[in-house]
C-alpha cells in the first residue's frame, strides 16, 4: 500500500476504536440506569448485555445490504447513535415520571436493542472500507476487531472510574453522544473527497453536535425535574456515588432518605424502627462492651446505642462513604442522629459487610444488622446461611444480634425464610414486627446462642415509642403473617435455607413485592 492508503486505513482503525469505546459505555450505562429505575441490578445488566449483543448480531446481518457509499452510511449511523444514545437517559427519566408503569422498561430495552443494532452495523462497514482501500480482508478484519475489543475495555474502565462518578448518568449519555457525532464529522472531513453532498452531511452533523452540547449543559436540570416526579416531596439533596443514587426529600419537616429509589427512613417515624432494631438486642445481651453495626450509615441506630453508658466500643461498617459523610454533615440528619458520629467510641469502616466479617478477628456482644433488602445478588449474600454463620462465629457468649428482615405482611415467605436461615446456623431466634407508617408492617429477627427470654426485660433508657408491653406484643403475629405458610392449594410451604449456592430469596422477594 502507498502512504495515503496507510493513513486512510489507520484513520479507519482509530474510528473503530473510538466508536467501540462509545458503544460499551452506552451498554453499561443502560444497565446502570435500568438498575436505578427498574431495580435488580443483576437482572438489568443481564438483559442489557443480552439485548445489546442480539442487536449487534441483527446489525451485522443488516450491514451486508450496505454495499455503496460506505463512509456516508457510517456517518449517518453515528449521527443516529448520537441522537438516540444522547437522549436515552434523559427521556427514560421523563417516561418514568409521566407514563404508566412498564413503559420505562419497554423504552429502555428497545433503546438497548436499537443502539446495539446500529453498533453492529458499524464494524462490517469499516472492515469493508479498509478492504476497499487496499488492506487484505484478513488484516482489515483483525485490526478493526482489535480496535473494537480494546475500545470495549477502555470504555468500561472510563465509565466505572471517570464518567459515571463525575458526570452522572444524564451527562454521560450526552458526552458520549458528542464523541460519536464528532467521530462522524472527523471521518466526513477526512474522506470529504469521496463523499457526495459533503456540505449537507456536515451541516446536519454540526446541528446535531449543537443539540447534544445543549443537552450536556441543560439536560440534567430538566431530568432532575423528571426525577422529582418519582418522589412525593421536594428533593433537597441528590448525589450519584460509586455505589448508589442518594436522594433526600423534605416537606413540612418530614425528611426522607432514598437509596436507588428505595425509602430508607422518614424522620416522622424512624424512631419506631430504630428503637425496635436496637433495644431488644441490648436488653437480651449480657454485655454491651463491644458492638457492631452492619449498615446504618445514617447514624440513627448509632444514636440509640449511645443511650447506654455501658457501651465501650461501636464499630459501624457501611460500604458507601458518601452516606456517612452525609450523616455527619447534613444539618437535618445531624439533628436527627444527634451528631452520633462525633462520639469518641465510634469507629467507621467502609467495606462490604460480608468481606468484613470474613476478615475480622473481633468478637461482639451485640450485632445490629441494618442492611438493605435482598433485592439483588450482591445484597442476597448478606441474607445467606454463610453470612449468618459468620455473624454467629463472631458473637460472644451471651451476645445478641438483631436483623431487619423486611415485611412479614407484604413479604411473608421472605421474612420466615430469613428466620429459617438464621436458625439453620444453630442460633435461637425471637420474632418481632410493628407498624411503621412510612413503611407499613415491618419485621425483625433477634438471635442468640442461648434461648431467648424477653418477659422480664426492662427498658432502662429513654425511648419515644417502645415499652416493655409493646415489645412483648410485637412478638405475636396474625394468621396472615405467621410462619405456617400455605400455597394457593392450601398445602403447607416448606421453607428452604437461603445460601450462596441456592439464592432463592431474591425470587421470593421479587414475587412478594411485585404488586406493592
Amino acid at each position: 500500500m502507498d502512504s495515503t492508503a496507510i493513513r486512510q486505513s489507520n484513520a479507519i482503525y482509530w474510528a473503530s476504536g473510538i466508536v467501540s469505546i462509545c458503544g460499551i459505555i452506552f451498554e453499561v450505562l443502560f444497565g446502570a440506569i435500568g438498575s436505578y429505575i427498574l431495580g435488580d441490578g443483576v437482572k438489568q445488566y443481564t438483559l442489557t448485555i443480552s439485548l445489546f449483543l442480539t442487536g449487534m448480531g441483527i446489525g451485522a446481518s443488516i450491514s451486508e445490504h450496505i454495499t455503496k457509499n460506505l463512509l456516508s452510511s457510517f456517518v449517518w449511523i453515528e449521527y443516529t447513535i448520537a441522537l438516540i444514545g444522547g437522549f436515552s437517559t434523559f427521556l427514560l427519566f421523563g417516561i418514568n415520571a409521566y407514563l404508566s408503569s412498564g413503559t420505562d422498561a419497554l423504552f429502555l430495552y428497545s433503546i438497548t436493542l436499537l443502539v446495539g443494532a446500529l453498533t453492529g452495523v458499524e464494524l462490517p462497514i469499516l472492515i469493508r472500507k479498509a478492504n476497499e482501500i487496499g488492506v487484505s480482508l484478513n488484516r482489515s478484519t483483525a485490526r478493526v476487531l482489535f480496535s473494537d475489543y480494546a475500545g470495549g475495555l477502555i470504555g468500561g474502565l472510563l465509565f466505572v472510574y471517570l464518567l459515571r462518578p463525575q458526570l452522572g448518568m444524564v451527562k454521560t449519555a450526552f458526552f458520549v453522544a458528542i464523541i460519536n457525532a464528532s467521530v462522524a464529522l472527523w471521518v466526513l472531513v477526512y474522506f470529504r473527497k469521496e463523499i457526495k453532498r459533503f456540505t449537507g452531511h456536515a451541516v446536519v452533523g454540526i446541528a446535531i453536535l449543537f443539540v447534544l452540547v445543549g443537552g450536556l449543559f441543560f439536560g440534567e436540570e430538566a431530568a432532575f425535574s423528571f426525577e422529582q416526579k418519582m418522589y412525593r416531596d421536594p428533593i433537597v439533596y441528590a448525589e450519584e456515588t460509586d455505589y448508589q443514587r442518594i436522594i433526600l426529600t423534605k416537606e413540612q419537616g418530614d425528611l426522607r432518605l432514598f437509596l436507588n429509589g428505595q425509602l430508607q427512613f422518614s424522620s416522622s417515624d424512624e424512631y419506631r424502627y430504630h428503637e425496635m432494631l436496637v433495644h431488644p438486642a441490648m436488653l437480651s445481651a449480657s454485655s454491651h462492651q463491644n458492638i457492631l453495626i452492619l449498615g446504618g450509615g445514617d447514624g440513627l441506630a448509632l444514636r440509640e446505642l449511645q443511650k447506654y453508658d455501658s457501651t465501650k466500643s461501636i464499630t459501624l461498617v457501611d460500604l458507601d462513604p458518601a452516606i456517612v459523610v452525609l450523616a455527619k454533615e447534613h444539618p437535618d440528619i445531624v439533628s436527627l442522629n444527634r451528631d452520633a458520629f462525633q462520639h469518641h467510641n465510634v469507629k467507621v469502616i467502609h467495606q462490604d459487610a460480608f468481606e468484613f466479617m470474613e476478615n475480622t478477628n473481633e468478637f461482639y456482644d451485640v450485632i445490629i444488622v441494618d442492611l438493605p433488602d435482598p433485592n439483588n445478588e450482591s445484597l442476597n449474600k448478606l441474607y445467606t446461611i454463610e453470612f449468618y454463620s459468620l455473624l454467629r462465629n463472631h458473637l460472644n457468649p451471651g451476645g445478641a444480634m438483631m436483623i431487619q428482615a423486611t415485611s412479614p405482611v407484604f413479604a411473608t415467605e421472605v421474612y420466615w425464610t430469613v428466620d429459617h436461615t438464621v436458625k439453620a446456623t444453630g442460633l435461637h431466634t425471637e420474632n418481632f414486627h410493628l407498624d411503621i407508617p412510612s413503611f407499613g408492617n415491618w419485621g425483625f429477627i433477634l438471635a442468640k446462642r442461648e434461648p431467648i427470654i424477653m418477659e422480664n426485660a426492662k427498658i432502662v433508657v429513654e425511648t419515644k415509642f417502645l415499652t416493655e408491653e409493646m415489645m412483648l406484643a410485637a412478638t405475636h403475629f396474625g394468621k396472615d403473617e405467621d410462619r405456617e405458610l400455605v400455597n394457593e392449594k392450601g398445602k403447607s410451604i416448606e421453607l428452604e435455607v437461603n445460601s450462596l449456592i441456592n439464592p432463592h430469596l431474591i425470587e421470593l422477594y421479587e414475587q412478594a413485592w411485585l404488586h406493592y
